[in-house]
């Protein structure tokens, strides 16, 4: 059984550099921000890391954009943060590490637990990303990214199962998405947090979370019992989900505003 040792040794090899290489993307990011004090060349090195998307024939560039999408929003909200977190080298050290944990643990997964997992930090991270940075946009600038946001990560929630229409659902849920970022445009909250440093929280990012996981809740159930949603499937995510939104809208809308 010699043979099997030269490959062994290569996916060794292989491991190595692909662990090195997303390790040193998100080092190179951090530093890049820090030292230039501007995102925009960490946003160049970050879109740079995905050239493999385009290196397929040009008729294949938009589903392989698409494809990449969740982790594309995950990686520049990554530059978001530790850009708006500046003077704070210890949130920034943490924001790298968590990132690295993206690249290495939870992005490579398949399973469809992962890829539910991989939906909700997209949705979560892009959101409070763009709220955070979009207070003096356009707000059809806004929506068009909400929408963005809300279609891809439906998309790929939706690609763990065997669904037949899941580019109308992913639109469905995009236009859902940008209603609620036409609403927060005008009115949202961000929660502080000592440890966070200038990183605020955004209500609408954990309302667009808490609706997604009602959302996918009730699909699962829809696609586990041949197109029939049971009531006892979906009863506590909607509870939870009423509940947790109810509190946020009239409890903690004394925070500061965005």
């Amino acid at each position: 059984m010699e043979f099997l040792r030269p490959s062994r040794s290569r996916t060794l090899l292989s491991e190595a550099i692909y662990i090195l290489l997303n390790v040193g993307l998100a080092i190179a990011a951090l530093i890049t921000v820090v030292v230039i004090g501007s995102p925009y060349p960490a946003f160049g090195l970050i879109l740079l890391s995905k050239w493999r998307v385009l290196a397929v024939r040009p008729q294949h560039w938009f589903a392989h954009i698409i494809s990449n999408m969740v982790d594309i929003i995950v990686g520049l909200s990554y530059v978001v943060f530790i850009y708006l977190a500046i003077g704070s080298f210890f949130v920034q050290l943490i924001l790298t590490i968590l990132y690295i944990a993206w690249l290495l643990v939870l992005k490579p997964r398949s399973k469809r637990s992962y890829v539910i997992a991989q939906a909700s930090v997209g949705l979560f991270v892009g959101v409070m990303a763009l709220a955070q940075v979009s207070y003096d946009w356009w707000s059809s600038a806004v929506v068009a990214v909400m929408w963005v946001i809300g279609y891809t990560t439906a998309r790929h929630a939706l690609g763990s199962y065997d669904e037949p229409h899941t580019h109308i659902l992913s639109l469905v849920w995009g236009f859902v998405l940008a209603e609620l970022g036409w609403v927060s445009y005008h009115w949202t909250f961000g929660y502080d947090f000592t440890f966070m440093g200038n990183l605020q929280i955004p209500q609408i990012a954990i309302i667009t979370v808490l609706l997604s996981f009602l959302a996918e809740r009730t699909y699962a159930s829809y696609h586990t019992h041949d197109k029939k949603i049971q009531f006892s499937d979906v009863l506590l995510p909607l509870l939870l989900t009423i509940s947790l939104i109810g509190v946020l809208l009239t409890t903690f809308n004394s925070i500061r505003m965005i």
